[in-house]
């Protein structure tokens, strides 16, 4: 089947490699084009493992090409997936739905064949109508008697696991209003069938709906241990301990139970606003998850305040040099939206402190967002005179520094360890002052 996707970010590009990969004829399409061209060239605009080969291997295999063209990029397309940004409006946290709604009517004057168009973009719910009513009223599809059914299939992708998390997926959700919709959809997922990847079917507002659900729930695992660790501190108990026991019950279940500074990310806090904002429309509050987002806001200063803490205090803290690992929000990607580290540098820079930074990937991105902060080429330049050494991201290549390097190359032996990733004993053991999150 020809696949159209139009949009060439994160989710429309990983989503239209892996469907060329599975053996679709799949064309991305994007208004951007000097990004359509450094993709044409093998430049991916984003970080994300395995990106680059799957790319290259299936523009050469013929299955994959990038236009600027959306009337011939749609052309002969079975589906048309709509992959493009929706972020936070201003204002009222609501999401921002001018580019989907922009793209479906571009859609509806350009079709010329009966086709099934997919709302792949994160979107509100409801939105699927809009587009709907977006393309019935189009004279182009009106004249030539056309076939246009709108469906939600929302993606579940881990930045960092995104080709796995498509390939090996936990579920597919597609919301359809009719039989067309679901048969075209069964064929576009089709090579999944093989590795039984379960598929739901539902109606299209309640596929929008999950996708908003699912990231609110994490959003709340994530919050509610972050909050746990702070009383572990409290009373003396052992965060990950906590988190073991209660991951142990199937019920719960072990992941996103890792206390840290805080979500941040592309998905979870943009999710959860709209979320907040569909729910106060519709006047049905959802009170757990407007306690998630405050409790989510201060926490990231609260780490802040954490390594302030370790360098003596506010007073104590003037003047002092920070060695700040890791600047993204996650590992194994190159994503600096709503960082904890940026939250942590500013409450650093309020303090007075001077931030020296390493982060494997994120650096080009974070400069900008961050004009107070030295970057520097690894994270021992970093380490260089710095009164205290802080771990925000939990890249693979902190997990073994050589600390007794670190301890020649440091003025004060003093780590915070705002992932968890060292054993506390054994940093004391070679002379380290240790702070980690909800342990001693």
């Amino acid at each position: 089947m020809k696949i159209a996707m139009v949009g060439s970010g994160y989710v429309g590009l990983v989503s239209g490699a892996c469907f060329a990969d599975f053996g679709h004829d799949v064309v991305c399409i994007d208004k951007d084009s000097s990004k359509v061209e450094r993709l044409r060239d093998g430049i991916m605009p984003i970080y994300e493992p395995g990106l680059a080969s799957l790319v290259e291997n299936n523009a050469r295999a013929g299955r994959l090409s990038f236009t600027t063209d959306l009337a011939e990029g749609i052309k002969d397309a079975g589906a048309i997936f709509i992959a493009v940004g929706t972020p936070s409006r201003r204002g009222d946290g609501h999401a921002d739905l001018s580019f989907v709604y922009a793209v479906a009517k571009e859609i509806g004057e350009s079709l010329a064949n009966d086709a099934v168009v997919v709302t792949k973009s994160t979107v509100p719910v409801g939105t699927g109508d809009e587009v709907e009513r977006i393309l019935s009223e189009s004279p182009a599809i009106m004249q030539r008697g056309l076939k246009a059914s709108v469906v939600s299939n929302p993606e579940f992708l881990r930045e960092g696991a995104a080709i796995g998390d498509f390939k090996r997926p936990d579920r597919i959700v597609i919301g359809a209003e009719d039989e067309f919709g679901r048969e075209v959809m069964r064929e576009v997922y089709r090579p999944l069938f093989l590795n039984e990847s379960p598929i739901l079917f539902t109606g299209r507002r309640t596929s929008e709906l999950i996708k908003y659900a699912a990231n609110a729930f994490l959003a709340t695992k994530i919050t509610f241990i972050n909050e746990i660790a702070d009383l572990c501190e409290k009373v003396g108990a052992n965060v990950q301990d906590v988190a073991r026991g209660i991951g142990m019950d199937n019920r719960i279940g072990a992941k996103f139970l890792h206390a840290g500074p805080g979500y941040g990310g592309s998905c979870f806090p943009k999710d959860t606003l709209a979320l907040l904002k569909t729910a106060e429309d519709f006047e049905s509050p959802v009170r757990i998850v407007e306690a998630v987002v405050k409790a989510n806001d201060s926490r990231k200063r609260a780490m802040g305040r954490k390594v302030v803490d370790a360098l003596g205090g506010h007073d104590a803290a003037r003047g002092k040099r920070v060695a700040m690992l890791g600047l993204t929000f996650k590992p194994n990607t190159d994503d600096m939206r709503d960082s904890p580290a940026i939250a942590v540098a500013q409450t650093l820079s309020d303090a007075g402190v001077e931030i020296a930074a390493y982060d494997p990937e994120g650096m080009e991105i974070a400069a900008p967002l961050m004009p107070d902060v030295a970057m520097k080429d690894n994270p021992y330049a970093a380490i260089e005179g710095a009164d205290a050494i802080v771990i925000v991201t939990e890249w693979d290549a902190f997990r073994a520094l050589d600390f007794n390097r670190v301890k020649q190359l440091a003025k004060a032996p003093v780590l915070v360890d705002l992932r968890n990733i060292y054993n506390p004993e054994d940093l004391r053991q070679a002379g380290f002052h240790y702070t980690g999150v909800g342990r001693d």
